[in-house]
């Protein structure tokens, strides 16, 4: 039987729910699993851990700190920009996620938490950064690389 190890790619659903039961995001809506590879960094090493083992059909549920889903709330990551930098496509408005540009040239997605006068503040953690999750996995297949 095939389990997952640290050199499987892996295709499963997963549904992540938060603290009061309500559930943040799951790929059984679309009808479509996820698929990764174990040690790409997708994942976090606990979380991998949470899967070493599994076998093919075989369904889990694990809660995760923090700092073991999304990570902590980063301070650094909250800005504050000018409204003057806002428009009619993409207003400053709490709650509105708009798309900035990265130094990198990607698109970084920031949250609007606050508009105060003509400061903006701009929030570029993870959604559910900070946030204690639980998980429902179940897996799909399993593709283990030969050594």
């Amino acid at each position: 039987m095939s389990v997952i190890t640290e050199r499987s790619e892996v295709l499963m659903h997963f549904a992540i729910k938060l603290a009061d039961g309500s559930v943040a995001d799951s790929t059984q809506a679309s009808g479509r699993p996820a698929k990764f590879r174990m040690g790409d960094g997708s994942l976090t090493v606990n979380f991998e851990k949470c899967l070493l083992g599994l076998a093919i059909g075989q369904k889990r549920q694990f809660e995760l700190a923090p700092e073991d889903a999304f990570g902590l709330s980063n301070p650094d990551n909250i800005h504050h920009l000018d409204r003057a930098k806002f428009g009619v496509e993409a207003p400053a408005e709490v709650g509105n996620i708009i798309a900035f540009s990265g130094p990198d040239g990607q698109d970084v997605p920031g949250i609007i938490t606050d508009v105060t006068g003509d400061s903006v503040t701009v929030d570029f953690n993870h959604p559910l950064a900070g946030q204690r999750v639980t998980f429902d996995v179940d897996v799909v297949a399993i593709e283990n690389e030969e050594l």
